[in-house]
């Protein structure tokens, strides 16, 4: 069964009209996020099953909590850690009906937190595994690495070794994981 679309800029245009830098910086980070997730997905097509519209759907409205949390540089204002924009995410989202969305939302952050990593880093996010799990999430997560939200960095795509270089830090799981997704997404970068 063919589900409508979602309207991902009138969901967007809800939470963000008052706060036109916010929208901007969202809106540019999405598309270029969006842009890579689907090219990724219809290159995976003729070898699997893709849900194009649910990628595009999805990779447009991963960061839309980021409103909701503390982060100046962002335009953002709202309360607790930036880190909680899955979180507050999820939340919006599972508040609109779209509990798959919302999954994307929650599980984008970096490659992916396990409740492990959560309690041993005393992160400010609930202690449960929050790791991209159906070939979609792992597409948007993986999109999601090469571009950045600050304002000075917006319009630059990272390359796979600057990519890298971000992850190493978080330990040798965190590289195995995107040289596996960039050996299956993107061999051509490999």
């Amino acid at each position: 069964m063919l589900m409508q679309p979602v309207r991902t800029a009138d969901l967007i245009r809800k939470y963000y009209a008052g706060h036109p830098k916010a929208w901007q910086i969202l809106l540019i980070h999405s598309r270029q996020v969006t842009r890579r997730a689907v090219k990724v997905g219809r290159a995976l097509q003729d070898k699997q099953q893709v849900d194009l519209q649910f990628i595009a759907e999805a990779a447009m409205l991963h960061d839309i909590g980021m409103l909701l949390t503390h982060a100046p540089d962002l335009h953002c204002y709202g309360e607790g850690s930036y880190l909680r924009h899955g979180i507050k995410g999820r939340e919006l989202l599972e508040g609109e009906g779209l509990p798959r969305h919302a999954r994307v939302c929650e599980r984008h952050i970096g490659i992916g937190l396990t409740a492990e990593e959560i309690r041993q880093q005393k992160l400010p996010l609930p202690e449960r595994d929050m790791l991209p799990e159906t070939l979609e999430e792992q597409i948007i997560c993986y999109a999601d690495l090469f571009y950045s939200k600050d304002p000075k960095k917006l319009n630059k795509e990272k390359s796979p070794d600057k990519v890298r270089k971000t992850l190493a830090k978080y330990g040798e799981q965190k590289l195995l994981t995107f040289d596996r997704w960039l050996l299956t997404f993107e061999p051509e970068l490999s």
